[in-house]
């Protein structure tokens, strides 16, 4: 039964491959998905001539700024009562995190399915990194809390969905005591900070204030690229142009509009865009990558050479890379150089689970059930969502059936 459940895991696997090289001659776009945060650049308005709204169908879902940090009733109501005891017995900002903890009395789960709002969040019990800052201000506000949001500055981690390639930031929350007879902002330095992911991934890295007019921009540019990934591209064009229109400043946006008008097909004016950001951030990688093939298929030949000379200084190596050279040696047969091209992307990005679950499949065709089970783990620890964990998991338990079966076979010798 192991042998079989780990050769259908990794046969599935191989047969998955081919459509997926094939998709790899496609062209490959970017966008900065807010799981935290991405840089943005002061910007004094935005661009004219950047929206066209009779292009698009009205959106089929509510666009509204106000409902992204708004209380739903059930929230009231546990604030009330839920924790009301504990809040008079301890410092407000601790009952609060110790409710949001796993086993507190709100259990919220890291779920990076989608991003909701505050009360979806509530809700759902679950919700990604932006999404549970977005709770946890909500909540921390309607305390009396003194609530500041911050970006975690660094490396952003890598995710793919079909051809577009997504950059995943990251934000906190700091949560301190106002001072309750001024009811002004408290200067007290030692603020609480509530952050979803684990110490390994934001150690040492510094961290900037953002508004929350920044953070809600930021959310709506998740949700325009979640609709885009998902094909509903006239979502998609009314939840970026709500975030413009909110935050010009959030730069990262613009590239969200840029891929939006490439898909509807629309590609002088995704240019006009992408080029509109480049002029803001000429150093954005994200827009480079994106501009350069929109600029090719308008015959704008040595404007695109010049951005991939660009780019190919700035980054060398794409994201998803040796990932992809590791594949296509799957595809071959050839498991010793896949693992050895999986490693170099964890080399990279050292807890994206896919690249450690694509490594444990590589030692499963090198016969190497031992190293197999620790990468399927290490991804399902790392999944993003209850669906990959599930799915690691049913693999992790596959290499330990194997495990077990060659202990008891060799025993028995």
């Amino acid at each position: 039964m192991g042998e079989m459940s780990a050769g259908y895991l990794w046969r599935r696997a191989i047969a998955r491959i081919g459509a997926e090289v094939r998709m790899q001659r496609l062209m490959v776009f970017f966008i900065v998905l807010v799981l935290g945060a991405c840089a943005s650049t002061p910007i004094s308005q935005r661009a004219p001539d950047l929206f066209r709204d009779s292009w698009f169908k009205p959106a089929d879902e509510p666009i509204d700024s106000d409902a992204v940090f708004a209380l739903s009733d059930p929230m009231r109501s546990y604030l009330k009562t839920g924790i009301a005891r504990q809040l008079h017995t301890e410092k407000p900002q601790l009952g609060l995190i110790k409710a949001l903890q796993s086993g507190g009395k709100l259990n919220i789960e890291y779920d990076a399915t989608f991003t909701r709002n505050a009360a979806e969040a509530f809700a759902a019990g679950a919700g990604n990194c932006l999404s549970l800052v977005i709770l946890t201000a909500s909540l921390a506000d309607e305390m009396g809390l003194d609530v500041q949001f911050q970006e975690v500055l660094g490396e952003r981690a890598m995710s793919r969905n079909g051809d577009l390639v997504f950059y995943n930031g990251h934000v906190n929350v700091a949560l301190r005591e106002k001072f309750a007879e001024q009811g002004v902002k408290s200067t007290d330095t030692t603020a609480t900070v509530i952050d979803f992911l684990p110490d390994r991934y934001r150690l040492g890295q510094p961290v900037r204030n953002v508004s929350q007019s920044t953070v809600t921009a930021m959310y709506m540019n998740n949700r325009a690229a979640e609709s885009l990934a998902s094909g509903q591209i006239d979502n998609a064009y009314w939840w970026a142009r709500t975030a413009i229109d909110l935050e010009p400043r959030y730069t990262a946006t613009y590239n969200t509009l840029g891929l939006i008008y490439r898909r509807h097909g629309h590609i002088n004016q995704a240019a006009f865009v992408f080029e509109h950001a480049l002029a803001v951030e000429p150093a954005n990688t994200v827009a480079m990558a994106n501009v350069i093939p929109v600029l090719r298929a308008l015959r704008r030949d040595s404007e695109a050479e010049r951005w991939a000379n660009r780019l190919r200084q700035l980054q060398p190596y794409p994201p998803f890379h040796f990932f992809d050279l590791g594949r296509n040696a799957m595809a071959k047969g050839d498991f010793v150089s896949a693992s050895q091209l999986f490693q170099k992307e964890i080399e990279r990005a050292a807890y994206y689970h896919e690249f450690h679950y694509w490594l444990a499949l590589a030692y499963v065709g090198m016969h190497d059930p031992e190293r197999a089970r620790k990468h399927f783990a290490i991804a399902r620890d790392n999944a993003t969502t209850r669906a990959d964990a599930a799915h690691y998991q049913m693999a992790l338990d596959a290499q330990e059936r194997q495990i077990r079966a060659r202990h008891a076979f060799g025993s028995t010798r």
